[in-house]
C-alpha cells in the first residue's frame, strides 16, 4: 500500500468519471467539489486526464476540442484547467494536464534506455504506474489536502481504460477513507411524457463497475432537478445511499452550480466520507458574486469577430472574462458570434455591428478571416466604437492601421502573406528555425512593463506586469517609427523593448489590443483589467458619456 502524507494527514484523493456522453459536465462538477471543500478551508489541486494520444492540446485546431489554455509555466493545455483555475482562483502547473501521448512517451523513453530490464513493457503495470507515479508527483508537489482528478472521455471509451484501471489500483493503494470516486452521467427527460429516464446513467454504472469501480456518489446531470422516483432508482441500483446522489440540473450560470450541491448536502457528504474534519463553508464573496452576476443593472453586447465562431467552446476563457468584466460593472454582457469571413464576401454586412456596444477580435491563426477581421477593426476605429483585441486581433490591429492610416500598401503578417511587401508583422527570429509545432511558440508568463501615462497603466495600476503568451509573430520593429509618428501608440513592450505588447489609439474612446491573453488570469470577482476596461467603455459610451471614467 503506497499513502501520501500532508504533515500528519494523509493526502485524499477524488477521481471524477463521466457516462452516457462526453461534455456531461465533468468539468463543472469537479470544479465545484473542490469549491466546496475551498470554501471549508481545504486545500486543493486538481488534474486533467485526457486519454487523446497528442503531448498536449496545442497542436489540435480549436473546432476539434476547443480552445487550447495556456498555464503559467507555458503549458498548452486542455480548456477545463481555465475552468479549475477561475473557480478555485489557483494557478496550476501544466504537470496538472496527462494525456496519453504523455504517458506512452514516458514510458518508451524508458524502454529504449533499459530502464525495464529486459522485462516485457505492458499496459499493466507499466503504463498504470506511470498514470499513478504522475498523480502522486502531482500530490507531492502541491502539498495539498485533497487532490481532485477528473477523467476526460466516456466510461467504455478504449482510449481511456488503461486510466481507469490506474485509478482503480489507488483505492487498493491509498485505502477506501483516502479515496472518493465520483461518477456524472446524464438523466434524459422525454419530451413527449416529461419522464425522466435513469437507466442510461444505470448502464454507465454497469460499465464502470465491469471496470473494477463501484462509485461511492452519483451526480445526476439534467435538465431540472431529479425527483424523488428517480434519485430512488439511481440509488438502488448504483449501490449507494440515497444521501449519496445528487443533481446537477441547468441553472443560469455555472458558478450556482457549487452552491446547488452543496445545499444539496454533497461538501458535507464528501469530507464525512473521506474522514475530513467537519467545518462549516464560507460562501460569503462566492455568493455576493453570483448575485451580481444574477442581478444586472446594465445590458451591453459585444459582437466577437473569429475565426471559430461556430463553436463558443473555441473562446471559453474569453467569454468568461468578458462576464466577469461585465460583473464589475454591474452589466450582463451578451455576446454574439460573427464568422470574419462574412465581412469578407459581403463587406455590406458591416453595418450590423453599428448595434453593438464594442467589437471584439480574439485570437487565431492562418490567412482564413484575415481580411474580415482587419474590416471590423477598421469599423471599430473609424466609428470610435469600443474595440479590443487579443493577440491575433493585436496583429491585425496593427495591419490595419498601417495600411489605413499609415499608407503602407498591402501591409499584413508574413503568417497570411509571406510576400507582402510591408511585413508590419513577423515571425519572431527565434521562430525561424523552428520545424516542430509542439510547445515551439512563445509559450507562458512574461513580464510586460507598462508605461506611465498611458490607458495601460490606468488599467492595470502598475509599471510591471506579467501576462501570459501564445504566439510565434510579432510586431516587425522595422515598422515602429511610421506607426508611431502616425499616432500608435505601444504602451507595453518587454523589457528589453524590443516586443511590443500593448497598443491603444489615445485619441479614440477605448480602442486597445495586447499581444498576450489576459482572459487566462481573469477570475470571478477578480476581473482581467483590459476585459474589464474594454466593457466599462461599452458601458460608458452608451451611457453617453464623453470619455472614460475610470
Amino acid at each position: 500500500m503506497v499513502l501520501l502524507l500532508r504533515g500528519n494527514a494523509m493526502v485524499k484523493f477524488i477521481f471524477v468519471t463521466g457516462g452516457v456522453l462526453s461534455s456531461v459536465g465533468k468539468g463543472i462538477a469537479t470544479s465545484s467539489i473542490g469549491k466546496m471543500l475551498q470554501t471549508r478551508g481545504f486545500k486543493v489541486t486538481v488534474i486533467k486526464i485526457d486519454p487523446y494520444v497528442n503531448v498536449d492540446a496545442g497542436t489540435m485546431n480549436p473546432y476539434i476540442h476547443g480552445e487550447v489554455y495556456v498555464t503559467d509555466d507555458g503549458g498548452e493545455t486542455d480548456l477545463d484547467l481555465g475552468g479549475y483555475e477561475r473557480f478555485l482562483n489557483i494557478n496550476l502547473p501544466k504537470e496538472n494536464n496527462i494525456t496519453t501521448g504523455q504517458i506512452y512517451q514516458a514510458v518508451i523513453g524508458k524502454e529504449r534506455k533499459g530502464d525495464f530490464l529486459g522485462r516485457c513493457v505492458q499496459i499493466v503495470p507499466h503504463i498504470t504506474d506511470e498514470i499513478k507515479h504522475r498523480i502522486r508527483l502531482v500530490a507531492k508537489q502541491s502539498e495539498v489536502d485533497v487532490v481532485l482528478t477528473e477523467c476526460g472521455g466516456t466510461v467504455g471509451d478504449i482510449e481511456g481504460l488503461p486510466f481507469l484501471e490506474a485509478i482503480r489500483q489507488m483505492r487498493l493503494e491509498e485505502g477506501f477513507e483516502n479515496t472518493l470516486y465520483v461518477h456524472i452521467a446524464l438523466v434524459p427527460i422525454l419530451d413527449v411524457t416529461g419522464e425522466m429516464k435513469t437507466k442510461p446513467l444505470q448502464h454507465s454504472v454497469n460499465e464502470l463497475r465491469r471496470i473494477g469501480i463501484q462509485p461511492d456518489t452519483i451526480v445526476a446531470r439534467s435538465r431540472k432537478m431529479i425527483d424523488s422516483e428517480a434519485l430512488r432508482k439511481i440509488a438502488l441500483f448504483g449501490t449507494i445511499p440515497e444521501t449519496a446522489v445528487f443533481c446537477s440540473y441547468n441553472v443560469p450560470s455555472i458558478y450556482q452550480v457549487p452552491l446547488i450541491l452543496d445545499e444539496q448536502g454533497m461538501g458535507k457528504y464528501i469530507c464525512k466520507r473521506l474522514d475530513l474534519p467537519e467545518r462549516k463553508p464560507d460562501w460569503s464573496g462566492w455568493k455576493q458574486f453570483v448575485d451580481s452576476l444574477l442581478n444586472p443593472r446594465f445590458e451591453v453586447k459585444i459582437a466577437l469577430i473569429g475565426k471559430y465562431a461556430g463553436l463558443v467552446d473555441s473562446y471559453v476563457s474569453m467569454n468568461e472574462a468578458l462576464r466577469h468584466g461585465g460583473v464589475a460593472c454591474q452589466s450582463q454582457v451578451l455576446i454574439e458570434y460573427f464568422e470574419a469571413e462574412i465581412f469578407e464576401r459581403n463587406p455590406s454586412k458591416l453595418e450590423l455591428l453599428k448595434k453593438y456596444d464594442g467589437i471584439f477580435v480574439p485570437y487565431g491563426f492562418g490567412p482564413r478571416g484575415t481580411e474580415g477581421k482587419i474590416k471590423a477593426i477598421r469599423f471599430a476605429r473609424e466609428n470610435s466604437v469600443p474595440f479590443l483585441g487579443i493577440c491575433y486581433g493585436f496583429q491585425m490591429a496593427v495591419a490595419e492601421f498601417a495600411r489605413n492610416v499609415c499608407g503602407l500598401e498591402q501591409a499584413n503578417s508574413t503568417e497570411v502573406n509571406p510576400d507582402t511587401p510591408n511585413p508590419v508583422i513577423d515571425l519572431m527570429p527565434e521562430q525561424k528555425g523552428v520545424k516542430h509545432k509542439g510547445a515551439t511558440m512563445r509559450l507562458g508568463a512574461h513580464k510586460i512593463v507598462v508605461k506611465k501615462g498611458t490607458l495601460a497603466h490606468k488599467l492595470y495600476g502598475a509599471e510591471e506586469i506579467y501576462e501570459r503568451h501564445r504566439h510565434r509573430w510579432e510586431v516587425n520593429p522595422d515598422y515602429l517609427d511610421i506607426l508611431r509618428k502616425h499616432g500608435l501608440v505601444f504602451s507595453g513592450k518587454s523589457p528589453d523593448g524590443r516586443r511590443m505588447e500593448i497598443l491603444e489609439l489615445p485619441d479614440k474612446f477605448f480602442f486597445f489590443a495586447s499581444q498576450f491573453h489576459g482572459e487566462f488570469k481573469s477570475r470571478p470577482g477578480s476581473p482581467d483589467p483590459e476585459y474589464y476596461g474594454f466593457i466599462k467603455a461599452c458601458l460608458d459610451k452608451k451611457l453617453g458619456k464623453s470619455k472614460l471614467d475610470f
